[in-house]
């Protein structure tokens, strides 16, 4: 483990650890998880950060707008979707403004994920003295490393200063223009008062559906501590893939200051890895877990291993659930996510779809200590041809925010039985036969 001053003696790791299994229900289930967290991966667990749970779109753009205000030195932004609309426009003008007021900013924004978005969106910027990369260019013309159109940056990250980092699974865009839950569900800080927001049920704590479509239910992070360094290495590292110009005068790697009691890994996954961090992290915790595997996932494709890793937890008597879209953009992936949910609810798997809204989240918590946060989804995709960036969060406290969330989720959420499920129609079997076929390309 390591904190603001570098690697922590045995003594202080013990020190922290006891603080953070003060008050768990089962300490041993904390050190199971603790231990194999330790096993896997080279990046380090750290101590002493501050995380907040930021849920929808607004919540983090708020949040994002008012830490690129602040922002005195440099700030660092990777994305898969920059949309050229009401939203990424106001992203581009903060952005700007922070660059003619001599702060640098460095923005990859992936090439098939903002298809949409001219290069002339972005001149801005350049002409400001912004750095801008284009990953993997769908124009080969345009490349500046070998041509590898498969291989997308899913990531969704933001850095201010080398102090605050963003990850997730929200994207630049005006589809997050309104919250799932209402105006007045916005976030989970670390306080009770969010815990008791979450258990409100009035008129004004339910999801709500603008004329122009389904609003989008997605979750974020806030991040400040030594961790954010381990995020800024790993924008570095898709920066110099790309061949970007080099960085330099700037302090991106500021003195780690000690901002709370959160321990969080910072996990980047690539195609050039010889196996998903992101992938092992997950099946390893769900193999690991005693009590409870609670996920949210937006494309859930799993492969034979995820699969079987689900259906053993609830065969040894974890409580499983998986809490997927009702709809999304993709029929092709709906479908090939349904024709999972037989074997799943046969082997006692609980399955909640979301109702009037499109699920976007990429969440898990599993045994009340162990969590998420990111941009990875449960497929193919993610786990072979991605660049993905996730948070692992060790802890009872940002546990029980994730599960508040996750019970408020179910409020807005249809259970899918086995008995309801088997007399689907056979149009809808064949559908889900026909886009299985396609799992490994999803």
């Amino acid at each position: 483990m390591e904190g603001a001053r570098g690697p922590l003696s045995n003594k202080q790791s013990k020190a922290i650890l006891a603080k953070l299994q003060k008050g768990a229900d089962d300490t041993n289930i904390f050190d199971r998880h603790l231990a194999i967290e330790q096993e896997i991966g080279d990046s380090p667990l750290m101590v002493g950060n501050h995380v907040d749970l930021l849920v929808d779109g607004p919540a983090t753009y708020e949040s994002m707008f008012a830490a690129i205000a602040q922002a005195t030195d440099t700030i660092d932004m990777e994305t898969f979707i920059l949309e050229p609309d009401d939203i990424g426009q106001r992203f581009v003008d903060a952005l700007l403004q922070k660059q003619l007021e001599g702060v640098q900013v460095n923005l990859i924004y992936d090439s098939v994920g903002s298809l949409n978005t001219p290069k002339s969106f972005f001149q801005p910027l350049v002409d400001a003295g912004a750095h801008v990369i284009e990953y993997n260019p769908i124009n080969p013309l345009n490349t500046r490393k070998g041509w590898e159109l498969n291989e997308r940056d899913h990531r969704k990250l933001l850095v201010i200063d080398g102090k605050i980092a963003y990850v997730g699974g929200i994207n630049i865009s005006s589809v997050y223009s309104s919250g799932s839950f209402g105006s007045t569900f916005a976030s989970l800080g670390s306080s009770k008062r969010h815990k008791e927001s979450l258990e409100d049920k009035t008129e004004d704590g339910k999801q709500t559906k603008k004329s122009e479509g389904l609003a989008w239910r997605d979750t974020h992070m806030r991040m400040e501590g030594p961790v954010v360094g381990e995020f800024q290495k790993l924008f570095m590292t898709s920066w110099e893939k790309q061949k970007g110009e080099p960085l330099e005068n700037h302090d991106y790697f500021p003195a780690p200051v000690s901002a709370g009691r959160d321990v969080v890994r910072a996990i980047g996954s690539t195609p050039d890895d010889p196996f998903s961090l992101m992938y092992v992290t997950l099946i390893s915790a769900i193999n690991s877990a005693e009590s409870q595997i609670y996920i949210t996932n937006a494309y859930f494709v799993p492969d034979k291993q995820m699969l079987a890793a689900l259906k053993e937890a609830a065969g040894r008597g974890v409580d499983v659930r998986i809490l997927l879209p009702s709809t999304t953009d993709s029929n092709l992936v709906l479908y090939a996510s349904h024709s999972y949910y037989d074997e799943l609810l046969e082997a006692g798997v609980k399955i909640y779809e979301r109702q009037d809204a499109f699920l976007h989240a990429k969440t898990a918590m599993i045994d009340g200590v162990w969590s998420t946060v990111g941009s990875s989804n449960m497929d193919w995709r993610s786990f072979l041809n991605n660049q993905e960036i996730n948070a692992v969060i060790l802890g009872q406290d940002f546990a029980d925010r994730m599960q508040a969330l996750y019970e408020k989720d179910l409020q807005d959420s249809k259970q899918i039985t086995l008995s309801e499920w088997e007399h689907r129609s056979l149009l809808k079997r064949l559908k889900e036969t026909g886009a299985r076929l396609w799992a490994r390309f999803l």
